[in-house]
């Protein structure tokens, strides 16, 4: 029923776009970060994930990617990615909005994705910016360095620390404002600034639907609020649309 349901907000508040977060990918094999036995319960990520870890050991930081880049390598888009893929297809989803860098949405063939937390797609030198491909970085691994000048290359995700990239997030606030319906997948809405793009859109005469494994703080003001799995849940909506 509640697919039923999420399906006719679809059809009846357009433009729909969609925000995803780990939840979404966690089907794909690759964890997430918060949860109990997430990234972040094993790895400090003061200690890996902020741009003066990597600035002061990027050995280190690199050992921390290495193992993610190795799932990634593995991991293939699941049943959400490739209903978003579709409903986007038929005209029924206008963008995705991203808070993950492991690529699943292009490979699934999501055509408008803003990549808000930066792409593990590519990794960049810092002294002279060149920059090499996933695949090309995974050959160069333990520790990737520039083949240019030697320096070690950093991956183009948007660190702690750093500046989220200002023309993904200025569009997913566009976005969000003029969505009819925004609908949140995956993700606990608990990351700033992307976590207030719901309010963007209520604020501005939207709805929204939000499909992820527990609470988040936006589920009162939802319109529609499925807890289950995103796979299942969005394969259904495309059907049903």
């Amino acid at each position: 029923m509640s697919a039923e349901l999420l399906a006719q907000l679809i059809r009846d508040n357009q433009p729909c776009v969609v925000l995803t977060g780990a939840g979404v990918s966690t089907e794909s094999g690759i964890p997430d970060f918060r949860s109990a036995d997430g990234i972040w319960a094993r790895y400090d990520p003061m200690e890996y994930a902020t741009i003066g870890a990597f600035r002061r050991d990027p050995v280190k930081v690199w050992d921390f990617y290495a193992r993610r880049l190795g799932v990634l390598q593995a991991a293939r888009p699941n049943a959400a990615h490739l209903a978003l893929a579709r409903l986007e297809e038929g005209g029924w989803v206008e963008a995705v909005v991203t808070q993950n860098v492991d690529r699943l949405h292009e490979l699934a063939g999501s055509r408008d994705v803003v990549e808000v937390h930066g792409s593990l797609r590519t990794a960049s030198c810092l002294e002279c910016g060149h920059v090499e491909s996933f695949e090309r970085v995974v050959e160069l691994l333990p520790t990737p360095r520039c083949e240019r000048c030697g320096a070690v290359l950093k991956p183009d995700v948007v660190m702690f620390g750093e500046l989220l990239p200002g023309a993904a997030i200025e569009r997913a606030f566009a976005l969000a404002r003029d969505a009819g319906l925004m609908l949140v997948v995956g993700s606990s809405l608990e990351v700033h600034p992307v976590a207030s793009l719901p309010e963007e859109t209520l604020a501005a005469g939207g709805k929204l639907a939000i499909v992820n494994r527990g609470e988040t703080p936006w589920d009162r003001r939802a319109t529609l609020v499925v807890d289950g799995s995103a796979g299942d849940v969005l394969a259904r909506v495309e059907s049903a649309v």
